[in-house]
């Protein structure tokens, strides 16, 4: 079956701040190459996140540069020390690639009454989905999906906190967002996918389940 095309291709070398495009991605069995392989981790000892990836819930700001040091600074301003860090092979939350289709964010922003960015959900692969596509999230849960040589399997739905709310160019927040969302959606909007086949993902590939 034919779920539609891959509009778009995102990596985000350090986990939290702002999305590199790709024209082209090479898929490994761990994730997209260089995706999440940096992170700022809390120094502050007191800090709940001591240890820990400084994340999009504590900074509405980290997403608007890909600059560390500039990132750094937006949590040294909120009273919070961090340190880039490139020990681990991955910093995930979940699932190693996170998927989205279109055909998702216009449920959403039928919810809220506006046009909302894509990255606001932070994907790596977003998808347009077929005019007769009428799958949502747990539709795909379990199910397998190839683009080009690269085959994924669906783990998982993507619970959502409150990054979504953020606007990508100013941080602003608009609440709604996650209130329709945990309302309306079951605090769900994408899927994580795990790699069965790595290989090559481009731009314009179809992807098909």
């Amino acid at each position: 079956m034919d779920l539609g095309t891959v509009a778009a291709l995102w990596r985000y070398p350090v986990k939290s701040l702002r999305s590199e495009p790709l024209r082209c991605a090479r898929v490994l069995a761990d994730g997209l190459e260089g995706d999440r392989s940096a992170a700022l981790i809390v120094q502050s000892p007191l800090h709940a996140r001591a240890g820990k990836p400084y994340r999009g819930k504590e900074s509405s700001q980290l997403h608007l540069t890909t600059d560390p040091e500039t990132a750094a600074s937006y949590a040294h301003d909120a009273g919070v020390d961090v340190a880039l860090d490139r020990e681990q092979p991955r910093y995930f939350d979940a699932g190693a690639i996170s998927l989205l289709l279109d055909l998702w964010v216009r449920d959403v922003e039928a919810l809220v009454g506006e046009r909302l960015d894509p990255l606001r959900w932070r994907p790596n692969l977003y998808v347009t989905a077929a005019p007769y596509v009428t799958l949502r999230e747990a539709d795909l849960i379990g199910r397998t999906v190839r683009a080009a040589n690269v085959v994924l399997r669906v783990v998982a739905a993507i619970r959502r906190c409150v990054t979504p709310t953020y606007d990508i160019a100013t941080g602003e927040s608009l609440p709604a967002v996650l209130s329709e969302v945990a309302l309306r959606r079951e605090n769900v909007v994408g899927v994580y996918c795990e790699v069965l086949e790595p290989g090559e993902i481009t731009v314009g590939d179809a992807l098909t389940v």
